[in-house]
């Protein structure tokens, strides 16, 4: 195999060499991708001289996905700046299933004839706020059975938490995360694996920790990232921990600032690097400046959803 073309390694197989004429007959191996196979008994045969590469080739594609940013966070439906990633800064409304930045939940709502709408209500769909905790807590039954991925996440922190009305039960929770993974919610992932991580419902895995860590990871959850580096850190790996760290930063964490910083002040990394971290995390900043939210930041309301 070491005296063929590349054109000549994917179209005949690595084993018993059969050709292009059955090219469309062979199935890539599916770790590496480097090589094609013409049956399953040609791939054990081969496995012996082709694991080696394969291994490698795979571990690069894997870090090749891995260390691909993905950012997650929207821009707010009524203002059009970015949402900041921390729950803080964005408000779940559970009369239109729709996540608004916190500055436009603070904001002043208008009816359409331009009238400040008195009692307090959805800046999207103008639909009255909840005026209780169990009033919030059926609307969101309501979105659940939507389908709304992002309610049945939340609801799955209730089953966690014990919170809004719920008993602890992480059973429950991690299905309702399973089921909102499934819908396409990122933030799902990195909450199994903190039940993975902390024995919570499930007995302690730390490989599966890791495994849903890198997917929510890899589809932009700030959160994940910056607890991978933090693993990586732990074993060593600076430059892995780094890469991971510098990631998060471009997403706004600051605590990865914090990581990069201490970093540089112990010598394990440049001054280059915590540079450009400090330039990221300031064009971070830029991109989420409202002065609405600085006051609803300042007002310190803490609640998820509404």
């Amino acid at each position: 195999m070491n005296n063929k073309t590349d054109i000549d390694i994917v179209s005949v197989c690595a084993n018993c060499g059969k050709g292009e004429e059955d090219s469309d007959k062979l199935k890539a191996c599916t770790a590496c991708k480097l090589v094609k196979y013409c049956s399953r008994e040609c791939q054990i045969a081969h496995r012996p001289q082709h694991k080696m590469e394969c291994r490698k080739r795979a571990a690069e594609l894997h870090d090749e996905k891995l260390f691909t940013q993905q950012i997650i966070d929207e821009d707010c439906p009524i203002c059009f700046i970015r949402i900041p990633f921390l729950h803080t800064g964005k408000r779940y409304m559970t009369c239109c299933g729709k996540e608004i930045c916190s500055g436009c939940f603070y904001a002043p709502v208008y009816d359409n004839q331009g009238n400040i709408v008195t009692k307090k209500s959805c800046p999207f769909c103008r639909t009255p706020t909840p005026t209780s905790e169990e009033e919030a807590t059926e609307r969101l039954k309501k979105r659940v059975e939507a389908g709304d991925a992002i309610a049945i996440h939340n609801l799955g922190l209730c089953h966690q938490e014990g919170s809004r009305g719920y008993s602890q039960n992480y059973d429950k929770a991690l299905e309702l995360w399973h089921r909102a993974v499934d819908l396409g919610n990122t933030d799902a992932y990195c909450d199994i694996a903190v039940s993975y991580n902390n024995g919570l419902g499930v007995e302690v895995d730390k490989k599966k920790t890791k495994y849903y860590y890198e997917l929510a990871a890899s589809r932009g959850c700030v959160m994940a990232r910056r607890n991978l580096g933090t693993t990586e850190e732990m074993a060593g790996n600076m430059s892995r921990a780094l890469k991971h760290f510098m990631i998060a930063v471009r997403s706004g964490q600051d605590i990865s600032l914090s990581k990069i910083k201490d970093l540089y002040s112990n010598g394990r990394a440049s001054k280059e690097d915590y540079t450009k971290a400090l330039q990221s995390y300031q064009t971070y900043l830029s991109e989420i400046k409202n002065v609405q939210r600085d006051k609803a930041a300042a007002a310190g309301d803490d609640f998820r959803y509404y």
